[in-house]
């Protein structure tokens, strides 16, 4: 395994970190004001426009789509692995910036492996130039849904419509009014197998009984810029039987193929976070002093931060590892290093992250710093695409069959 840079990485790496330094992290008080001063809006500001714009005039958009995808830039994971740790930065303006946020990055992954040419024109096309957004509809409120099959939601076939009846939460991205379709999973047939009783259909916002019941925060965060999390209630939703995403019953293999890159993607802009975290943790360190001297003197912040620096080492070596056995023998077959990333860099970067907030003291509670808004991202990943718990049970399930 060589992990060191081809020429493309290397050049989109500094690419990247030109942009954000030079941008995206400036744009953060600028993203700030604009909040304050539109309280009431969901949805990007303006700034996000003009950064998507200028990262688009860079050759820097698209990035997370790999191989021969239309609209992406033909990256391989592990091309892709150190730019979105870049972007990781500044989780609220980095990814955007790019066209590499979630859910549209899964929902175009799911289109452009799945979708028909029709879907493919009315949705992917417009997903890919960033003219609209998307929201995936599949946790629900009344069911554990860290067990996909749980999913009660109805998708009723009647001639050539399904009828979505049920309601979902935790839908990202759903408040902002330009998430246009909904990728909604529900059970087309209840009697089928386990695995063959879901299906995944497109439902256009505007459809007749789609309802937002409300919007939900994260630790009191509400991603009011990005779109938030939404509960919606889907209520006899007729839609055309072209809507459906692949065939009848391969919901859940669908949205477990759309799940696996997420999960990657989710942990290299973790790692990128706690980078960021730590670099913040080495100037107040410097600047700070308490008993007369700095407190970067203090044995335990030294400690802390060679703690961190291992922990970012070696989970950036895990990574880049997932990354490249999916390039080279596939998601199914990397999928217990899928879930070991997902277990680990979560937790280590939410233990990280504590640090910093200790390190700020009362300073690293207040929104004066990025690193509280962070933490509450970092927890809440330990809960997205699947609990610890779920991936944990998976991973000692394929370690017990090892010989």
């Amino acid at each position: 395994m060589d992990f060191s840079h081809d020429a493309r990485t290397a050049e989109l790496v500094a690419a990247a970190t030109a942009f954000r330094d030079e941008r995206v992290l400036p744009a953060e008080r600028v993203l700030d004001a604009q909040l304050a001063a539109t309280p009431d809006q969901w949805g990007y500001r303006p700034v996000v426009g003009e950064l998507q714009a200028a990262a688009r005039a860079r050759g820097l958009w698209n990035l997370f789509l790999t191989g021969d995808t239309p609209g992406g830039a033909g990256l391989t994971n592990l091309q892709y692995a150190p730019v979105a740790e870049v972007t990781g930065w500044s989780p609220r303006l980095g990814p955007v910036a790019f066209n590499c946020s979630a859910p549209d990055t899964g929902n175009m992954d799911l289109l452009a492996q799945f979708g028909t040419p029709e879907q493919k024109e009315r949705w992917l096309e417009p997903l890919l130039t960033g003219t609209i957004r998307s929201s995936f509809c599949m946790t629900e409120p009344d069911v554990a849904s860290s067990d996909a099959t749980n999913i009660a939601t109805r998708v009723r076939p009647d001639g050539d419509h399904y009828v979505i009846t049920g309601r979902k939460w935790w839908s990202t991205g759903a408040m902002n009014p330009d998430a246009a379709v909904f990728v909604v999973m529900g059970k087309t047939d209840p009697d089928a197998a386990r695995h063959r009783q879901q299906s995944m259909v497109l439902v256009p916002r505007d459809t007749p009984g789609v309802r937002i019941v409300r919007h939900l925060t994260t630790f009191g965060y509400d991603d009011r810029d990005h779109g938030g999390h939404a509960e919606i209630a889907f209520d006899d939703v007729r839609v055309p039987a072209a809507n459906l995403v692949g065939g009848e019953g391969d919901g859940f293999a669908i949205a477990q193929a759309r799940l696996g890159p997420g999960r990657i993607h989710h942990c290299m802009r973790a790692i990128g976070m706690a980078e960021r975290a730590l670099a913040l943790v080495r100037e107040r360190a410097r600047g700070r002093v308490a008993f007369h001297r700095p407190i970067a003197e203090q044995g335990v912040v030294r400690e802390w931060v060679a703690e961190s620096r291992i922990q970012l080492e070696a989970l950036r070596l895990l990574v880049l590892k997932t990354a490249w056995l999916m390039d080279t023998v596939g998601n199914k077959q990397a999928m217990t290093e899928i879930q070991a990333i997902k277990i680990a860099v979560p937790r280590a970067v939410q233990t990280i992250l504590d640090r910093s907030i200790q390190v700020f003291g009362a300073a690293g509670l207040a929104s004066d710093q990025p690193i509280a808004e962070m933490f509450a991202g970092a927890r809440a990943l330990r809960l997205a695409d699947g609990p610890d718990e779920v991936h944990l049970s998976a991973l000692g399930k394929a370690e017990m069959r090892r010989s």
